[in-house]
């Protein structure tokens, strides 16, 4: 599907947009692959890593529409990784953060609507649904706004769709560097925000090939969720460092206890697939058909149980403490 094509990927020098670059180039012959991203350094350290003639370094914000149409000249696939993720900073910085997540997500439909572009799919995460914190409220709006472009599309062939998913292993951000710091610092404890604290568990490599996919089976308007197993953090933290003692912390400003990614209240739109649900958009296209119970590929969904809701305290699938530790070392490969 990627072979002769060129792609965008918004957020490029990111833990996802490398992973992705690595993974396109290993399985397909794309035509070009735009890294946009506002770090130089990140920039010229990716390109000691792929420098293939294909590859191209685009200097940009999310934030700068001129910007954003110029480099999506041409380009036929676009993914959109860019966004602000820090819980507590996006609590003491909520400007900053609805401009790039909010603001920068209109830019890139524009863009990609200006320029006929073919598909887009948006990264989202499980912090947009019934989100307790700004930066889960941005994500949510942006949602939002790519579901909605496929409506104000018009005339364009663009199609917008939004992938979420829960926390990747060992990216940046995420609580297994930190726990490895504490581990390596030679700390006495580790520092643990709440005992009963789940979350879902993803590989970065599991994550991209997910969106890869979903190129495929993208209709436009529709939110991909992957079926994943949930972790207890407790459990990490044993799995992790099973000689030192855990201490509680507490929650931090804006943090969840348990995560969900299909909300409940959107059961009537949420359909169950083999490995995969998706949520249908709320509102009603003009321009085709809003059944999401067969894909672009032809698999196969059913509606959910009313009053279903996917989340990690409840999740039948969960990873056991020798699971976890086994997990990680292959997602550090």
């Amino acid at each position: 599907m990627f072979d002769n094509k060129t792609i965008l990927i918004t957020g490029g020098t990111g833990s996802f947009g490398k992973k992705y670059v690595k993974t396109l180039l290993s399985r397909y012959n794309p035509k070009k692959i735009i890294v946009f991203s506002r770090d130089e350094l990140k920039q010229f350290e990716m390109q000691q890593e792929f420098n293939q003639d294909c590859m191209r370094y685009f200097i940009g914000d999310v934030r700068d529409k001129e910007r954003l149409n110029r480099a999506m000249r041409g380009v036929d696939f676009v993914i959109h990784a860019a966004a602000l993720k820090q819980v507590p900073a996006a609590e003491y910085n909520p400007m900053e953060c609805i401009k790039t997540n909010i603001n920068g997500a209109e830019n890139v439909i524009d863009a990609a609507l200006n320029n006929d572009v073919e598909k887009v799919i948006a990264l989202s995460t499980d912090k947009a649904a019934n989100p307790i914190n700004l930066y889960g409220a941005t994500k949510l709006a942006s949602d939002k706004l790519f579901v909605a472009a496929n409506n104000i599309a018009g005339g364009h062939k663009t199609t917008f769709s939004v992938v979420r998913y829960g926390n990747v292993v060992c990216s940046r951000g995420s609580v297994v560097p930190v726990f490895q710091k504490f581990i390596d610092e030679g700390k006495d404890h580790i520092p643990i925000t709440h005992e009963n604290m789940t979350r879902f568990w993803i590989s970065l490599q599991q994550g991209v090939d997910f969106v890869l996919k979903n190129f495929e089976r993208m209709l436009g308007g529709e939110i991909f969720v992957p079926k994943i197993p949930s972790i207890k953090i407790t459990d990490l933290a044993k799995a992790m460092a099973p000689n030192l003692p855990l201490k509680i912390i507490g929650i931090r400003p804006g943090e969840k206890l348990h995560e969900v990614m299909c909300p409940a209240d959107l059961c009537y739109d949420t359909f169950e697939y083999d490995d995969h649900f998706v949520i249908a958009p709320g509102i009603k296209f003009s321009s085709r058909s809003n059944d999401f119970t067969i894909n672009a590929i032809g698999e196969k969904g059913k509606a959910v149980e009313p009053g279903f809701e996917y989340n990690s305290l409840d999740n039948a699938d969960y990873m056991s403490i020798e699971q976890i530790a086994n997990f990680n070392i292959e997602a550090l490969k």
